[in-house]
């Protein structure tokens, strides 16, 4: 039986935000190639309430189905995301799924983690913000370092070379 939870701890690690958003997917991926280049956790989060979780199976009108099976179609959903998007198969991916306001859920579980990352634009209604509720207050509150990741910016980052002091003072 599933538990409907509302905390989650995470030690360490990247931990990215996801709400189903081509933006989270985004996110997703570059936290998860991020993740892998510095051998990190990846912790994927969905926070949900009942209007933006996915119906259950059970679901039919005149019924509401239990919490639990809400939970389950979040996780279902969740993890389809993740299996959707095609990670290395190196980097160490757990799913979270937690029932409380986004913002709320994303900055409790940052507590711990090394960075979170959000993606620009969520699902919210208001598309032509350049960005969304929920990275703007992650940005302004949360208790770790924050990357935004924005639509179009799934490309892989460019390889730096190391400068040394030796090459840099014959610069």
């Amino acid at each position: 039986m599933i538990e409907v939870c509302e905390t989650v701890n995470i030690d360490g690690g990247v931990l990215v935000g996801h709400d189903g958003s081509e933006c989270a997917q985004e996110a997703l991926a570059w936290a998860a190639g991020l993740a892998g280049r510095a051998g990190l956790e990846l912790h994927v989060v969905r926070a949900w309430g009942l209007t933006t979780a996915p119906r259950p199976a059970a679901w039919e009108p005149g019924f509401v189905p239990p919490m639990t099976d809400y939970e389950q179609a979040v996780r279902d959903e969740l993890d389809a995301h993740v299996a959707g998007a095609a990670l290395e198969p190196s980097v160490r991916v757990r799913t979270h799924v937690l029932h409380r306001p986004p913002v709320k859920g994303l900055i409790d579980a940052a507590k711990r983690v090394d960075l979170l990352v959000v993606g620009a634009r969520g699902l919210g209604g208001f598309t032509g913000l350049l960005l969304g509720s929920v990275s703007d207050q992650c940005v302004h509150h949360a208790p770790c370092p924050v990357t935004v990741v924005r639509t179009g910016a799934g490309r892989p980052l460019p390889l730096v070379a190391a400068v040394t002091m030796d090459s840099a003072a014959r610069g």
